[in-house]
């Protein structure tokens, strides 16, 4: 009987499919809420070695970070960059947002001369607040 049923209803064209369009648009709603309510934080890919320092204070999140691993590789936000590049890359990224700080972090084993010459680099771009990341140390 139940046939006979279902076969009336599709006859007269009575279908009952569930309509999926309003879930899918509240997942939009939803994803688009969680972007824009979320923090990004970006953290380098980068295995790098921290000195220690008593003084160090806590950065600035929205610093522009430029990290500088054991071999001398710099990295402006996260991309890998010439030395010679680490100029240009800041000072285009300070001319997006002034007046924002730049935050060079360098591995323990690098040689002082690379880290002056990044940090160097940095103030030559524009940058007024330039800081060594380190680790706290009690």
């Amino acid at each position: 009987m139940s046939r006979l049923s279902d076969r009336l209803r599709r006859a007269r064209g009575d279908s009952q499919d569930i309509n999926i369009a309003p879930l899918i648009d509240m997942m939009f709603i939803l994803l688009i809420f969680f972007v824009v309510t979320t923090t990004f934080v970006k953290d380098l890919q980068i295995d790098i070695e921290r000195p220690g320092a008593a003084s160090a204070v806590s950065a600035d999140l929205r610093s522009i970070r430029v990290a500088v691993d054991r071999r001398g590789q710099v990295y402006v936000e996260g991309q890998q960059v010439h030395p010679w590049m680490v100029q240009s890359r800041v000072r285009d990224l300070i001319l997006q947002t002034p007046n924002r700080p730049v935050l060079v972090v360098a591995d323990r084993a690098l040689e002082s001369g690379r880290l002056v010459e990044v940090v160097d680099q940095c103030r030559l771009a524009g940058a007024k607040d330039v800081g060594v990341d380190v680790e706290r140390t009690e």
